[in-house]
């Protein structure tokens, strides 16, 4: 009677990959750096510049690291998920706490105080 063989993945480790993506991500952190700390463009120009370097950097993040959009589609949609739960939780906090400035803005700290006590429990 043969014993049950344990079949495993029999894929070399990418080093290769860690490394190029090792290297892009510190290349753009440090651009950005380099482009805040020289002060080469104004300050509004610059944060669009950092946004798009941070966009670059996340792409590189996950092809190199994660290895998202070589294989399985189980794994990019599972990342889209976790993309879409983070959005929602990000934008529905950002809401309530606009709504709430917004309600609570012509109050001065006093009678923000004995509003919410008087409201306590709802």
């Amino acid at each position: 009677m043969r014993k049950p063989e344990l079949h495993t993945r029999d894929s070399a480790v990418p080093y290769k990959s860690y490394v190029v993506g090792f290297i892009l991500s510190v290349l753009t952190t440090l651009l950005a750096y380099f482009f805040v700390v020289n002060d080469l463009w104004p300050k509004e120009t610059l944060v669009y510049i950092v946004m798009a370097i941070a966009v670059v950097q996340l792409i590189v993040q996950v092809v190199f690291f994660l290895h998202i959009g070589r294989g399985s589609r189980w794994k990019l949609m599972t990342f889209i998920f976790t993309i879409l739960i983070v959005a929602i939780v990000v934008v529905g906090s950002i809401w309530i706490m606009d709504n709430l400035n917004y309600n609570m803005m012509d109050m001065t700290p006093q009678e923000q105080q004995q509003y919410m006590s008087e409201h306590e429990g709802i």
